[in-house]
């Protein structure tokens, strides 16, 4: 059995600032993308508390950050403002991405795929294949499955694949740990 939390788990921890997910470092995999990468407009997708966007912001990138938890948009706005930059947050589910037009040059996803319910991923996907732009880059970071209190939490690398696979060809994979746990890094270039 998957186990998917809950919308407000993620809220009340934001809230009480139970968030250590939040680490206020962009991981060096994001950041040799920007070191190589011409800046352009950039989609981070539960962006959090905007560090990856403010990273790229400040590196030039047109940026948008977006994530469902309130809390964590307002205080990914109020880090912006205090660095100076301009950087679109909305508060919003990015299974439904319909308040977006423009597109992108760059998607970036570090743990929010994840997190989703089957048919919420897809909803998911069909948003990313329309907000970015043919043979652009989309990054990934998601846990592999894992066992998780009373049943399994992640996406398994089979899964991306097939979620992803109509309208993106998987440049590479790359598995890895946290905390003892799998995760990977995926790089898929929109077809």
């Amino acid at each position: 059995m998957s186990i998917i939390p809950t919308r407000w788990t993620f809220k009340w921890r934001y809230w009480r600032r139970q968030t250590p997910w939040d680490t206020q470092v962009t991981p060096p995999e994001v950041m040799e993308f920007i070191y190589r990468t011409p800046p352009g407009k950039a989609l981070d997708l539960g962006c959090g508390t905007g560090t990856n966007s403010i990273t790229l912001a400040r590196h030039g990138w047109q940026t948008t950050g977006v994530d469902f938890a309130s809390e964590a948009i307002r205080t990914a706005r109020r880090k912006a403002a205090d660095a100076g930059l301009k950087i679109d947050f909305h508060t919003a589910d990015v299974t439904d991405l319909h308040m977006l037009t423009d597109v992108y040059d760059y998607a970036l996803d570090i743990g929010c795929l994840f997190t989703l319910a089957e048919n919420d991923r897809i909803k998911y996907a069909d948003g990313l294949a329309r907000l970015l732009r043919p043979h652009e880059l989309y990054m990934l970071y998601a846990w592999l499955p894992r066992p998780w209190k009373d049943g399994v939490r992640g996406i398994s690398a089979e899964e991306v694949d097939s979620l992803l696979g109509a309208n993106f060809s998987n440049e590479r994979t790359v598995a890895g740990e946290e905390n003892g746990h799998p995760t990977a890094w995926y790089w898929f270039r929109r077809r």
